[in-house]
Order: structure tokens, then sequence, then C-alpha cells
């Protein structure tokens, strides 16, 4: 799928690599819908943007990922903004620092929801025209990591309900293309939150000492791999963006390979 006139909404899009794929589709000429919680941030956002980009071409809407309604009214006021909704990019989410049901809330619950609520809205049964969506995992779900259970066990779940989504029976009915960006170490506020908290938490520190053995990136690396998935990519499959190297497909094994029976 070429951005290119397209309308895209991303969640937590005010900051990070949210925003930078706000600003990476509106250079390749797509309309975005910039979602976050903070509603300061994503004013000021709004500012930057429309003084790069003009008035027209991006909307702010104050929502959080956790409550359903509010999700619900995001996507009604993009489609009513924009006549329509072609991409849907779910990348809201938070590290591990104390509240494990809300990490899982928001890494995977809010992920669920945005899924279901794209592959809804852009049916091409209903009244879509098919799509893409892009949910925003992690290398910490290709992998194990004893300081972060919680957080890694999140982003298993995104590939894995990305990969199911991603199947042929659900892109033959709607037309929708699901599938899963992993990042690797990228600097954002999230890691710079963590940097806050490690000298008071055991686990963040220990979590640091991996991760500043890994390659970093800028946020700005992440979504042109994501602009690239979005145009190259096939339904249900999962990419790495790391390094600030090109993006690269994993590759799974397959059910045969594992000797599973359905």
């Amino acid at each position: 799928m070429d951005p290119q006139g397209k309308v895209a909404l991303i969640t937590g899009g005010a900051s990070g690599i949210g925003l930078a794929c706000v600003e990476e589709l509106l250079t390749n000429g797509a309309h975005v819908s910039v979602c976050d919680k903070n509603a300061d941030v994503g004013k000021a956002v709004m500012d930057n943007i429309s003084k790069k980009f003009g008035d027209s071409r991006a909307i702010f809407i104050e929502m959080d990922v956790q409550d359903q309604n509010s999700f619900k009214a995001a996507f009604k006021k993009t489609i009513d903004t924009f006549n329509g909704l072609d991409i849907v990019i779910n990348n809201a989410g938070v590290g591990e620092f104390g509240d494990w049901e809300a990490t899982i809330s928001i890494n995977l619950g809010g992920v669920a929801r945005g899924t279901m609520l794209a592959m809804e809205h852009m049916d091409k049964n209903v009244n879509g025209k098919g799509g893409v969506v892009i949910n925003i995992a992690s290398v910490a779900g290709l992998q194990i990591m004893a300081s972060c259970p919680i957080y890694v066990a999140s982003k298993h779940a995104v590939i894995g309900l990305s990969r199911s989504y991603g199947m042929p029976f659900h892109f033959n009915r709607t037309g929708v293309r699901v599938l899963a960006v992993c990042p690797g170490v990228t600097d954002t506020p999230l890691l710079a939150t963590a940097r806050s908290l490690a000298t008071s938490n055991s686990m963040v520190a220990e979590r640091l000492k991996i991760l500043d053995k890994l390659p970093h990136q800028n946020a700005e690396d992440v979504a042109k791999g994501v602009v690239h998935v979005i145009r190259h990519a096939a339904n249900g499959s999962v990419w790495v963006s790391e390094g600030g190297e090109l993006v690269y497909e994993v590759r799974f094994p397959h059910r045969e390979e594992m000797k599973i029976s359905t």
C-alpha cells in the first residue's frame, strides 16, 4: 500500500515511535489522526505539524487505549474528518515499572482493541475498503528476559495476536492485512523513564545493563521501517527494526516443522 492519499490512525502518536510514524506518514502524503492520552503534549505536537505540513493534514484526538468508548470515538472522528480509514498503527505502550496489570492492559489490551476496531471499520464487506494494521511489538517479544517478564509476555502476545489475525481466514473476509513490527532498543521517552527509575529499582537497573550492550536507534529509524512494511509486507508477517538498519522479516517454523496437531 502506498501511503500517499491514505488515512492513518496512530495510538501513542504524540511522542516516541508513534510521533516518528506520524511525521513519516505525513511526509509520504498521508492524512493522520494523532491519538494520545497526553493532551498537552498532543497540542504542542499539532502546532509543529501545522507549521510543517499545514492545518488540514492531521488532527489530534485525546484518547486512552484502555477505554473502549474512547477508542471507538477516535475511530469515528478520524473517519468523519478524513472520510475513510486505511492504516491503523497500534503503537501505545508502557514498560514494566511496577503496575503489571497496566502493562498487560495497555500493551496487549490496547493493541487487541485497536486491531478489532480496525478490522470492523476497514472491512471491505461493510463500509471500508480493506487496509493495513501495524502492531508495534518489540524484539522482547521474540526472546526471554528475566528483568521484565510481564513486558516480555505482553509483547509475545502482541506477536501472537498479529500473526493470528494475519491468517487468510481474516484477510479473505475483510481485506485487512495485520502485521507486527518489533523495534530493538530505541531512544524514546520510555527508555528515558527506565533510566530515571534505575537507581531505585533493581530489575530496571538489570534491564538497562542488557539494553545498553545492544545497538541503539532513533525512533525515525523505526518509522521508516513501518512505512516499508506498509508498502511491501505480506499479511501476517513479523518484522524487526534494530540498530538503525533496514527492517527484516522474522521466519517462524511452519506447523508441519513443529509437528503440532490442530
